[in-house]
């Protein structure tokens, strides 16, 4: 089993390479099982006529949608009661982190885990709003790629 993520940020030869790796078969039986895994993009690049036969030869397509503000929500108060402590942000700190997530799972926990980080390195006790504004400010002052465009539900 051959496991791509972020395939829509491969090379289409590449791309196309991994038809040739798919069709290898013994005793009729496939060789190699690949599963991409990829935002709309890669839906789109499939599209192309050069990547046709691959996108022809697969068997299964998952979509997910962007998760609502609620689904986004849910998650974090799981991941926190799992994680032993469900009151180490606050409720106004897991909203605007779900508000910014954008609908992606992702992002929600990439951001969590940057104020887990900080707040392991200030020995805080608690995830606020000022802990918030300091790892956040600080990543946008610092930051110089632009955030790619939100698609649409």
């Amino acid at each position: 089993m051959l496991l791509i993520d972020e395939a829509q940020e491969m090379n289409p030869a590449t791309l196309s390479e991994l038809r040739l790796l798919s069709s290898a078969r013994f005793d009729s039986r496939p060789l190699l099982s690949i599963v991409l895994v990829g935002d709309s993009r890669l839906t789109e690049m499939l599209k192309r006529d050069d990547l046709l036969p691959l996108g022809s030869r697969i068997r299964v397509r998952l979509t997910m949608d962007y998760a609502s503000r609620e689904e986004l929500m849910s998650c974090l108060e799981h991941l926190l009661t799992t994680a032993g402590n469900a009151t180490f942000m606050t409720p106004q700190r897991c909203a605007m982190l779900c508000d910014h997530a954008a609908g992606n799972y992702r992002i929600l926990t990439t951001m969590c885990a940057q104020l887990l980080s900080s707040a392991v390195q200030r020995q805080a006790q608690l995830l606020d709003e000022k802990l918030y504004f300091e790892v956040f400010a600080d990543a946008k002052s610092t930051s110089t790629t632009k955030p790619r465009p939100r698609a649409g539900r």
